[in-house]
């Protein structure tokens, strides 16, 4: 068997699987606490999932919104990083199962956060793609770079639509970012790079099944969110699913086709959990089920924050809390405080979100954002929202470099990113392959 190479301690062990939001934010509280803090992570690196889309539309260069593990936790003395992939656990052994070996653990965190949830159809998982990791963001800017140059070697235009006509499906904020995205490349940046190509042959659309975008927003800026990315030119369907995708034609709910090759996922989320959990305590949105004090039902000493914990101990949230960076970040915070309770036997303290609000950007000069009793869209809201996400960044360089790409790109409708690394994938499905989901 495997022996990780793991420094024994005398003092409890808490293993936190993820360095996500959640992961890194209940480390950091540790920092100080009499504990052994051992994070695991298949990635050396956090990644700021927000501007995921920005990579993903050639705004931002990968390594901008991202930032080493070992860099955060660097005078952390009580804290040992590996990089591992978690495989199960025998909770009865206080033992996690992982690549590089069996794990002790006092107190065992999972942070994992979520996936992409393509609901059960199989066709669009096979040929659809989600964007919910760095490789995936570039590979989707590969593919949408190779798409433009492919489309000049045809003549024509019934063969160019399809390359051209590019589909996110979800009208969540990742949703409405990425189409307000694809619309500013078509708009800014197509006639520069691609003057051959006419503008009227590429064709942005964003698809809803339910009756309005941004479902957690208000009905006002719901509808101004749909006015700012019609003005934008984006083709916005709601209250229309999407049946079938075979890589080629999109069928809708509504009986309507559209013949595209880039169809993008963002209709949803699903938690990702771990062998060896009994079944009942697993919702089939992959989200484990906890009290408020995160503990993992049935157990005293393994717990779960983030996407991955679904809680219900607040009416606000009656089908749990939203899988967003806020929930993870305030529920790590809170069982840091909790574990050093346990450690003095004192009572623990039950979670309460504390909502910070909402935002999403459209666009140039356009966002929408609501907090406080206070609802914000267009230039300002624009402001609020680069602020907001500048500040969350870590790093000093991540934050200098992503306020000298927005400045650059703002004067100059720029993007400076627009290149192919590698040979791009021929198909949605063998773009699927190459990211390994």
């Amino acid at each position: 068997m495997i022996q990780p190479n793991i420094p024994e301690s005398a003092q409890p062990r808490v293993v936190i699987v993820g360095g996500g939001f959640g992961g890194i934010n209940l480390a950091k509280q540790l920092k100080h606490a009499p504990v052994q803090v051992v994070l695991l992570d298949r990635n050396n690196y956090h990644l700021f999932q927000p501007l995921l889309y920005q990579v993903s539309t050639a705004g931002l260069e990968p390594d901008s919104i991202a930032f080493p593990l070992r860099g955060i936790f660097r005078k952390q003395k009580n804290l040992v990083f590996r990089m591992a992939e978690v495989t199960g656990i025998k909770a009865t052994e206080n033992i996690l199962e992982t690549g590089i070996g069996d794990i002790r653990y006092d107190y065992l965190v999972f942070a994992t956060g979520s996936n992409t949830n393509f609901f059960g159809n199989k066709a669009i998982e096979e040929n659809a793609i989600g964007m919910k990791s760095l490789i995936e963001a570039v590979q989707i800017r590969n593919y949408v770079v190779k798409q433009f140059e492919e489309s000049l070697l045809l003549k024509n235009p019934e063969e160019i639509k399809p390359k051209l006509n590019f589909v996110m499906v979800g009208g969540g904020p990742t949703g409405v970012e990425l189409a307000g995205a694809f619309a500013e490349l078509r708009k800014y940046i197509m006639p520069k790079d691609y003057p051959d190509l006419p503008q009227s042959l590429m064709n942005v659309y964003l698809i809803e099944a339910g009756p309005k975008l941004l479902a957690s927003f208000s009905e006002k800026t719901s509808e101004r969110t749909l006015h700012a990315l019609q003005e934008l030119g984006v083709k916005v369907m709601v209250n229309t699913g999407v049946k079938e995708y075979d890589g080629h034609t999109i069928t809708l709910s509504n009986g309507e086709t559209i013949e595209s090759q880039s169809l993008l996922w963002s209709a949803g989320v699903k938690g990702v959990p771990v062998n060896g959990l009994p079944q009942d305590i697993l919702l089939p949105n992959g989200r484990i089920l906890v009290n408020e004090f995160n503990q993992v039902k049935g157990y005293e000493n393994v717990f779960a924050i983030g996407d991955i914990a679904q809680m219900t101990n607040d009416q606000r949230f009656p089908k749990g809390y939203p899988m967003v960076a806020q929930v993870a970040i305030q529920q790590g915070k809170n069982l840091a405080h909790n574990i050093r309770l346990i450690l003095e036997k004192k009572p623990l303290k039950g979670f309460y979100y504390k909502d910070l609000g909402s935002m999403a950007t459209i666009g140039r000069n356009r966002a929408v954002a609501e907090f406080a009793n206070m609802r914000l869209n267009g230039y300002f809201a624009w402001i609020v929202w680069m602020i907001v996400h500048l500040m969350s960044l870590l790093g000093f360089r991540n934050k200098l470099v992503v306020f000298i790409n927005w400045f650059y790109r703002y004067f100059t409708y720029e993007r400076g990113t627009r290149i192919i690394i590698k040979r791009g994938a021929a198909n949605i499905v063998k773009l699927r392959q190459t990211v390994g989901v």
